[in-house]
């Protein structure tokens, strides 16, 4: 069957993948018309059993080739994809066709939702606009942090440190991604013992604090830890959405339409196949997906400000403004007018320190949640004075007032700026 028609003018109920493609020992065009068939209707050979019904309805068009960049685009019939479900659409455009011998690279780039299928999510519960009234913070970054050392700390060194991060000024304090249940660190007793000191925290300064406790685990088991957090008072829950996979993130979302929580989505995972530019998924892809489902935040890396990888371009694919997102949809990925959909905050990690705050803010806006471990942790005045000398930067950049200058009449920001250089 041939898939290929470069006449074709994608419809308005069209789902729309985009490729980058590298053939083995076929010609770019035959590539293309592989992975239309692979994702779609089609086999490695004919078929008695098609039908002209089915080419008709369900006949995917690859109607955009640019041998030059490599890139395709393939238009699908939304009727290929079952409404409401992550699982099934990533199965067809994300899965059997990377695996086929005749591609050596493949990456899926970017995926167009039409409006009805936009429509069969509900999105998250509170989106950006409603974290910024639930923590009171109405135009600045939100600040968190990532208690350190990741694994060790026992449930009240925990809480304690959460509680030196709180009242040094910052709004959030999470679990790391691999700090669940552990034998030196309960996961009720450390929510318990931590929320206990967010009280106390708030208390003390007149300012609202929060604690994302890390929920992942087996689906049930999530929804299980979330009632526990729900039982202490807890405002928000954590998941590693690559880790537990999108069915399950369904399920917690599903779930939270009564409990109300903020969902933070860690993505820890993502770069075993999000790293290879040539190969794999992308995080744009990701992150519409993440928000599609009801995360409220998610992890987009920091732009080549910090330690973790991730380019200024992908970085700013997700969270800046689109110069050629994948052809129907302009501006901010997390804050595109999707319909009820609402704008997602985007949360910048890994390794970041008081004087990475005016790269970021330049380059992300406001709109973004900063995260520093062992940027607060590390200080050398310990947790209390980093979590102020965020606040510092934080202060000095919003005032319009260079961290140099700012940094004379605080001497925790100095210290801070001394030892990162």
């Amino acid at each position: 069957m041939n898939f290929i028609d470069l006449e074709y003018v994608p419809g308005k109920d069209d789902v729309i993948a985009e490729y980058y493609v590298e053939p083995n020992r076929i010609s770019f065009e035959k590539a293309c018309n592989h992975i239309a068939g692979e994702s779609s209707i089609g086999t490695w050979t004919s078929l008695t059993t098609m039908k002209e019904r089915i080419l008709r309805d369900l006949k995917p068009s690859v109607y955009y080739i640019n041998k030059k960049e490599r890139i395709m685009r393939i238009a699908y019939p939304l009727e290929l994809f079952e409404l409401g479900n992550i699982p099934q659409i990533m199965s067809s455009v994300g899965g059997n066709v990377f695996g086929m011998k005749v591609i050596r690279n493949l990456r899926l780039l970017d995926i167009h939702f039409p409006a009805m299928y936009i429509k069969s999510f509900k999105g998250p519960v509170h989106g950006i606009s409603g974290v910024r009234k639930i923590t009171g913070v109405r135009k600045r970054p939100l600040l968190g942090t990532i208690v350190k050392p990741k694994l060790g700390l026992d449930e009240k060194e925990h809480a304690k440190s959460a509680y030196d991060s709180w009242t040094g000024g910052l709004d959030l304090v999470k679990d790391d991604e691999n700090l669940t249940n552990m034998k030196f660190n309960r996961f009720e007793k450390r929510v318990a013992e931590t929320l206990k000191m967010r009280d106390k925290a708030e208390r003390e300064t007149g300012e609202r604090k929060f604690y994302m406790p890390n929920i992942t685990a087996e689906a049930n088991e999530m929804i299980r830890r979330a009632e526990i957090v729900k039982g202490y008072g807890g405002e928000y829950v954590m998941v590693d959405i690559v880790s537990v996979g999108w069915s399950a993130l369904q399920t917690v979302r599903e779930f939270n339409e009564n409990m109300r929580f903020v969902i933070h989505a860690h993505r820890a995972g993502h770069a075993a196949f999000t790293k290879n530019l040539k190969h794999g998924i992308s995080m744009l892809v990701v992150a519409k997906l993440a928000r599609l489902i009801g995360v409220d935040q998610i992890h987009i890396g920091t732009a080549d400000v910090g330690k973790m990888e991730g380019s200024r371009e992908e970085i700013t694919e997700i969270e800046d403004e689109i110069e050629e997102s994948l052809i129907l949809e302009k501006g901010h990925v997390l804050e595109q007018k999707w319909h009820h959909i609402k704008p997602v905050f985007a949360v910048a990690s890994g390794g970041l320190h008081p004087g990475s705050i005016p790269r970021l803010v330049k380059r992300m806006g406001c709109n973004v949640i900063i995260q520093a471990g062992g940027g607060v942790h590390g200080h050398p005045k310990g947790s209390l004075a980093g979590a102020k000398a965020m606040r510092q930067a934080l202060e000095a950049v919003m005032e319009g007032v260079s961290l140099k200058e700012y940094a004379k009449r605080h001497e925790e920001l100095r210290e801070a700026l001394n030892k990162w250089k």
